[in-house]
């Protein structure tokens, strides 16, 4: 190998190495947050159903964030200009 792909592989093991401890960084975390959940009285399955329902929430969002796109084509406008004729926040 050359010295420029040893040096680009020892750059890949350490952008990987640093990967794996935020990830192991953000499992602790989510660790903490299910624990501090379950000590106040939630259900591991009350949060599962909570996470089914935020998943649903998302994909019927995305269903319709996909049609407004789709109509404002159509109409020639921004999806943004949609919005005040459907009721929609901006932050929705």
């Amino acid at each position: 190998p050359s010295p420029r792909s040893c040096q680009s592989n020892g750059a890949n093991s350490e952008a990987l190495k640093y990967e794996i401890e935020e990830l192991k960084q953000k499992d602790l975390a989510l660790d903490q947050e299910i624990a501090q959940l379950l000590s106040e009285g939630y259900s591991l399955e009350e949060l599962e159903k909570h996470i089914s329902l935020l998943h649903e929430y998302n994909d019927i969002k995305d269903a319709g964030q996909m049609l407004l796109g789709k109509l404002a084509v159509i109409r020639g406008v921004t999806t943004k200009q949609l919005y005040p004729e459907y009721d929609l926040e901006l932050s929705d």
